[in-house]
């Protein structure tokens, strides 16, 4: 009798990952239509401030009813903070806490408060940004998504991670350093799933955002010539003057609510009638420095004021922006930091061109490469810092620069001992939730780096946490199941299983876990 080889099965491709793009692609879609509609709101918002300050100069009669007016919004927007905290601020935080597990919040009552909330705090000229609230509002509209369609908990934060990239590649149009944001900075982790699906997401969001505002550069700025090597001394000189700067921002941020209940003895849902009040005077008599800053960036490339002048808009805008945002009103800080990064170039050329250190025709190389610089610095964020401007400018003349500078002004203030700021403002709003059992459960995945202290040891020579399970190890391709014996690498990702509310206590704890001793 003669046997037949039976053919073999063939095996079904993995489709997990293009799953997860297309479900990216589709979030980013609805992502990139709020925010652009968003930030056009805004936009229209600043211009129309503009005609109605122009009208109040020249009507004196009318400003104690625009005063009744502003004081009225301020209330409106404050009591909308007081029922949805989440609403306060940039939002970059509160999405790291959704992340992080810290912190939960229902989709729609935030997402159209911040909306609305966002447009008439922005759309009033304050020193606040669009980028932080349109992250928020990406991450929000996501989490909608991910609980309308009964998403897992590892798929749910997933995409909000996605409508978090989203988000500010729609309010920048840079998808590439929106990914890099996410990963960097918000979600702390280059897991190959979040990456390709927020990428995707980024991309679409993008491609929306264009046919609402068009292709040119959101900070379109022309430059006479490319930073010949001879110049880089200076920039090692502007790295740390921008780090120092970054750190002193830092302080002087974190303080800011702290201050504001000392000083102004008002509830804190009112904090924001202060900004409302103090920018009538900007908009009668300077109203072009009204707004996040990105008409200040353009405006200092095309023609630089003299140094004196520079210095006093620096002033200005440093004090408001804390004054601004310290409120709890709702914006961000992206787009201010830039900004000031601008004016922080301006001066640092200026100096050196007066002092004969330096040729005028560089003076704008500098204003581009500092604002990748003083962002570095302050959101600990280099690799961001330096696609951003890359994508925001148009240009990848600049990226030896901006990289130089970057790390530099990062390297100064993490001597200082400054923590990313969104970071830190995040431990201000929620502490890690204390271990505990029961609830859904839920995956961490946490990497090893090369200096890890866990690199070299045994699973078996650690205390593990309790209410978790390490239940797997990635090794490139590659999932390992853990034993004892397991020796941990660099580049190896922890994947352990916990309780959904336990997720960022877990991650803290896996910081620096205990050595069982011998």
């Amino acid at each position: 009798m003669q046997w037949q080889a039976q053919p073999t099965k063939k095996q079904s491709p993995d489709r997990t990952r293009l799953t997860y793009i297309l479900q990216g692609c589709l979030t980013g879609a609805i992502a990139g239509l709020v925010v652009s509609i968003f930030r056009l709101s805004i936009v229209n918002g600043l211009k129309l401030m503009l005609v109605v300050y122009k009208y109040l100069l020249m009507t004196p009669a009318l400003i104690p009813v625009w005063l009744l007016l502003m004081l009225l919004v301020a209330i409106v927007v404050g009591y909308m903070g007081r029922q949805y905290p989440e609403i306060k601020g940039s939002g970059i935080p509160q999405v790291e806490g959704q992340l992080s597990g810290n912190l939960e919040y229902a989709w729609w009552p935030v997402l159209w408060r911040k909306f609305v909330g966002g447009i008439l705090s922005i759309g009033s000229g304050l020193f606040l940004g669009r980028e932080g609230p349109s992250i928020q509002l990406g991450a929000t509209v996501a989490q909608g998504y991910a609980q309308a369609t009964h998403q897992t908990e590892l798929k749910r934060r997933v995409l909000i991670a996605s409508g978090a990239a989203a988000g500010l590649s729609a309010a920048f149009n840079a998808p590439i350093a929106s990914t890099l944001f996410v990963l960097e900075e918000v979600y702390h982790n280059f897991s190959p799933l979040i990456w390709t699906t927020a990428l995707a997401s980024a991309i679409v969001s993008n491609f929306v955002s264009t046919v609402f505002f068009g292709l040119t550069p959101v900070l379109h700025i022309v430059y006479a010539r490319t930073l010949p090597l001879t110049m880089y001394p200076h920039l090692l000189l502007l790295g740390i003057f921008l780090g120092g700067m970054g750190f002193f921002y830092q302080r002087i941020l974190l303080k800011m609510n702290d201050w504001y209940t000392y000083l102004t003895r008002l509830p804190n849902w009112l904090f924001g009638i202060v900004p409302f009040i103090l920018i009538i005077p900007i908009g009668l008599f300077i109203p072009q420095l009204m707004g996040g800053g990105n008409n200040i960036i353009l405006a200092i490339a095309a023609h630089s004021p003299t140094l004196i002048v520079l210095i006093g808009i620096f002033a200005l805008r440093f004090i408001f922006s804390m004054i601004s945002y310290g409120s709890g009103l709702p914006g961000g800080i992206f787009l201010p930091i830039l900004s000031l990064g601008a004016i922080l170039g301006a001066i640092y050329g200026k100096t050196m061109i007066q002092l004969g250190l330096m040729p005028s025709a560089y003076l704008v190389n500098f204003i581009i490469i500092a604002m990748a610089g003083y962002f570095a610095g302050i959101g600990k964020a280099p690799f961001t810092a330096i696609l951003l401007i890359t994508e925001m400018v148009g240009t990848l003349h600049h990226l030896m620069p901006l990289a130089v500078v970057s790390i530099t002004a990062y390297i100064v203030v993490d001597i200082l001992g400054g923590a990313p700021i969104y970071e830190s403002l995040l431990h201000k709003i929620v502490q890690p939730t204390m271990p505990h059992a029961g609830g859904k459960l839920d995956r961490v995945e946490f990497p090893l780096f090369v200096g890890s202290y866990m690199v070299g040891h045994q699973v078996r020579d650690f205390q593990w946490p309790q209410n978790s399970l390490l239940i797997a190890i990635r090794r490139g391709e590659r999932e390992i199941i853990p034993h004892g014996d397991t020796l941990l690498i660099a580049g190896d990702t922890l994947v352990v299983t916990t309780g959904h509310r336990n997720r960022g206590n877990l991650l803290h704890l896996l910081d620096r876990l205990p050595v069982q001793t011998k």
